[in-house]
């Protein structure tokens, strides 16, 4: 997969899940295999995260124009504190291991797909000392 694919499917990705969880945050949750019923806060902390994945959406998709690297380093290290908020969430017991397996599967597919992106991405030249 190249740098354009990576960044359009990290773009689509970001904003179907933002707008999923922002618009739906029950039967997204339940999707993940978290119970709204038994943690009434869910829907709240769910629509945070939509909110983040759609901020992050929009400034991967406006950097692209001129090349930059900012927004999917930001976004590879939200992936990767998400992928080990799933683990340990796991590890810990309040999160089902099918949960777990889900949010911390998801994480890590956006986290390579960055990854991807910014080992494809021209990087800057180093500042001068």
């Amino acid at each position: 997969m190249d740098r354009d694919a990576s960044l359009k499917a990290l773009v689509g990705l970001r904003t179907v899940i933002g707008l999923s969880v922002w618009l739906s945050p029950r039967p997204t949750a339940k999707l993940f295999g978290i119970d709204p019923r038994r943690n009434p806060q869910a829907p709240y902390l769910g629509r945070l995260f939509g909110a983040r994945d759609l901020a992050l959406a929009y400034g991967t998709f406006a950097e692209q124009a001129d090349g930059g690297t900012r927004w999917l380093a930001t976004g590879l290290a939200c992936d990767l504190a998400d992928a080990a908020a799933a683990f340990a969430g796991g590890r810990s017991g309040y999160l089902s291991t099918v949960t777990a397996v889900m949010a911390g599967g998801t994480a890590l597919g956006a986290a390579a797909l960055g990854a991807v992106a910014l080992r494809g991405a021209e990087l800057p030249p180093a500042a001068s000392g």
